[in-house]
């Protein structure tokens, strides 16, 4: 199955909460969840109101289908992910979630150089970036502590990118990223602590749900 192409917004109506898949638009009252906050589909408006009790493979499953949407990554990748933190030491959780959160486009977006990490996808794919003096236009390129981001010097010309020191300025950006928004840089210092990932990803049914499988 290819990458989804249709609304995002409906994959914030299927989990019932915002996953802020379109930058600032989630912030407005344009945002379709606001709008319609029930889940997709003939009978999601009647299913908000239906008391069903989920069984521990659906929250599992839906646990998984939340973190693979936040960071738009396909099946098996993010089972490669997920193998991959198994031969990590320390928590298996974790492990996979800063695994997600080393990849290039979240790096980018958590820099503020992107209002999504949809954006920062298409940024990357694009060419506009380098890593380490190098271009790439690989969005899951995993990054290290002491890597360095910066916007390549004839993308520098464009209009997004003379207006980005400004707009990036409002941004927040979390401690284990820094950045010098006048050069339209950024390194990783460190590996995100949990404390810093989103807190309403729950890694600990991600693993599960792979164990039983």
């Amino acid at each position: 199955m290819g990458r989804y192409r249709g609304p995002v917004c409906k994959l914030c109506r299927r989990e019932g909460e915002k996953l802020f898949l379109k930058g600032a638009r989630c912030y407005t009252a344009k945002c379709s969840f606001e709008r319609r906050g029930y889940p997709p589909g003939e009978h999601g408006r009647t299913a908000q109101f239906r008391r069903r009790r989920e069984s521990d493979f659906a929250r599992q499953l839906r646990a998984k289908q939340k973190a693979r949407r936040v960071y738009g990554v396909m099946e098996r990748q993010f089972r490669r992910y997920y193998d991959e933190s198994l031969q990590r030491r320390g928590l298996t959780g974790l492990n996979l979630l800063q695994i997600l959160e080393s990849r290039l486009d979240n790096v980018i977006y958590r820099m503020g150089y992107a209002s999504s990490r949809t954006q920062a996808r298409v940024l990357v794919t694009h060419g506009h970036f380098n890593v380490n003096g190098r271009r790439t236009d690989v969005p899951s390129m995993l990054l290290s502590p002491g890597d360095i981001v910066a916007v390549r010097e004839g993308s520098r010309k464009r209009t997004y990118f003379k207006e980005l020191p400004s707009v990036a300025t409002d941004r927040t950006t979390p401690e284990w990223v820094s950045r010098d928004v006048e050069a339209l840089t950024g390194d990783v210092v460190r590996l995100p602590e949990r404390l810093e990932i989103d807190g309403n990803l729950n890694e600990q049914l991600i693993v599960e749900y792979y164990s039983r499988r």
